[in-house]
C-alpha cells in the first residue's frame, strides 16, 4: 500500500457533513472522559500501568506500531479472564465525564455544529459508556472507531478498522474527505495521546488535552514534530475558543500565536 492510497476499512462510516461550517472532531478515551478506558482496562485488569506506558512511549518514538501495542494491552486484559461485558460493567462504573464536556456539546448543538467521536477504542464500549454519562444527548453523537469480536469461549479482541495500517484506525481518514468539498468546513480536532496522531497533521484547528498525570503525548508529539496546536486542561476552556471563532472574535491563528485555552 502507497502512502497516498487510504487503507481500506473494514467498517463503515458515517456520510461527512456536507452543509455546515464547522464540524468537531474528538476522540474520546482521555479527551472527553478524564480517564482513557482502554488505559484503565489495562491498568487494573490487564497488565498494568508500567508496561502500558511503555508501550506508549514506545509507539511515540516510532519504535512499535499504535495497532501492535493497542492490540497487546488489550489482550492482556482478555487472557486474564476478563469477558467483555465484564470490562463493560467496570468502564460504566468508573469511567467519568470532562467536566466541561456537557456544555460544551449543547453549544455545538445550539450552533448547528456536529460532534463526531474518532476513537481508537471499540464503538460497543463507548456507546454504553456515553450513554450511562450523557443520557439521550448520545444518540446525537456519532462514533467513528474500532470494533470488537467476542469468541465463543468467552474471550474477545479488537477488530481494527484499518488493519492494514499501522495506527489501526487512521484518524485522517475521518478527516481528509472534507477536504474534497467545494465548501469544506472548519474542522476542529480535540486529542490527547498517541492515538491522535495520525489526525494531528490534518485538522484546521487542533487542541491537544494537558493532564496532571503527565501524559501528554499528543502535545509532546506536536511539539516535536512543528505542529501548531491550542493546549487545553478541560472543555469549559476549549468552549471559549471555539466560541470565539464561531461568532469572529477570534481566528484559528490567533489561538494558535496564543498556544493555550
Amino acid at each position: 500500500m502507497s502512502l497516498d492510497t487510504p487503507p481500506e476499512s473494514t467498517l463503515p462510516y458515517p456520510p461527512i457533513h456536507q452543509d455546515k461550517k464547522f464540524v468537531v472532531l474528538s476522540d474520546w478515551d482521555g479527551t472527553i472522559t478524564t480517564y482513557d478506558s482502554n488505559d484503565y482496562m489495562t491498568d487494573f485488569l490487564g497488565y498494568g500501568k508500567e508496561k502500558r506506558r511503555e508501550g506508549n512511549l514506545e509507539i511515540l518514538s516510532g519504535r512499535v506500531t499504535s495497532r501492535d501495542a493497542f492490540r497487546e494491552m488489550l489482550e492482556s486484559v482478555s487472557q486474564n479472564g476478563h469477558t467483555f461485558e465484564e470490562c463493560k460493567r467496570v468502564l460504566k462504573d468508573n469511567i467519568k465525564l470532562d467536566s466541561g464536556f456537557k456544555e460544551f456539546f449543547q453549544y455545538c448543538k445550539s450552533q448547528d455544529i456536529p460532534v463526531v467521536i474518532v476513537s481508537s477504542g471499540m464503538e460497543p464500549l463507548i456507546r454504553a459508556i456515553l450513554s450511562n454519562l450523557v443520557g439521550e444527548d448520545a444518540n446525537d453523537i456519532e462514533i467513528i472507531s474500532n470494533s470488537v469480536d467476542v469468541h465463543k469461549d468467552g474471550s474477545w479482541s479488537i477488530r481494527f478498522r484499518h488493519p492494514s495500517s499501522g495506527y489501526g484506525h487512521d484518524k485522517s481518514q475521518a478527516i481528509l474527505p472534507y477536504r474534497n468539498l467545494a465548501n469544506p468546513p472548519l474542522l476542529f480536532f480535540f486529542g490527547d495521546g498517541v492515538s491522535d496522531i495520525s489526525a494531528a497533521k490534518h485538522a484546521d484547528m487542533l487542541f491537544a488535552k494537558e493532564k496532571s498525570n503527565g501524559e501528554n503525548d499528543l502535545a509532546a508529539y506536536c511539539t516535536r514534530e512543528n505542529i501548531r496546536h491550542v493546549l487545553f486542561a478541560d472543555f469549559s476552556r476549549a468552549l471559549s475558543v471555539v466560541r470565539s471563532i464561531v461568532e469572529g472574535e477570534k481566528t484559528s491563528k490567533d489561538w494558535f500565536d496564543i498556544g493555550r485555552a
